[in-house]
């Protein structure tokens, strides 16, 4: 059974972690633990992106971002995944010089370190050389950047679906099986 950290940082894009969220809750057999941190700014923007949150109908353990007793803070508890969705350039730049000064880094530092797989969503643009090399350095580390650059020929629906575009695809880097649409495959 997977382990998997779920980071929210404080970029634009509160769907795409609300979205992530959802469809971990439904992959729930796929999964033995589920930690969740949000930034101060994840939080703000999911209120003002989405609208009030409430965690408590989700079957994950959420944990305070100075909460370094969190169990992920350690490389002894063998987290197989941690996804940043979305992740603000801030956090990519913090990640990628090794600054551990919240849960959030210091679970991408252990992540890192202990080579396991880290996908960090990035949702910002236009791209500044300093993130593009912030983004080169967490890739050399052994990092995935998955930009939540939607996909549209699945012709999707509404804005729920549209992020399911990208959720979909980091689900698949984290090693889930699921039903969703496939290039070239019939329905």
């Amino acid at each position: 059974m997977k382990k998997i950290i779920v980071a929210v940082a404080g970029s634009s894009g509160s769907i795409y972690a609300k979205v992530l969220l959802d469809k971990l809750a439904g992959l729930q057999g796929q999964w033995g633990a589920v930690g969740v941190v949000l930034s101060d700014n994840a939080k703000i923007n999911w209120e003002l992106e989405i609208g009030p949150p409430d965690f408590t109908r989700y079957p994950f353990q959420f944990y305070e971002k100075n909460d370094f007793y969190a169990p992920f803070a350690s490389g002894s508890a063998r987290y197989d995944t941690m996804i940043v969705c979305p992740c603000s350039m801030g956090m990519l730049a913090r990640i990628a010089t090794g600054i551990s000064n919240d849960l959030v880094t210091r679970a991408a530092d252990v992540v890192l370190k202990e080579r396991r797989r880290l996908i960090l969503v990035t949702r910002d643009t236009p791209l500044s050389l300093i993130h593009i090399n912030n983004m080169k350095t967490v890739a050399e580390a052994g990092g995935i950047i998955c930009p939540a650059s939607p996909s549209f020929y699945s012709k999707p629906s509404d804005l729920e679906a549209i992020a399911a575009t990208v959720v979909d695809r980091v689900l698949d880097l984290a090693g889930f099986g699921l039903d969703s649409f496939r290039w070239g495959e019939t329905e």
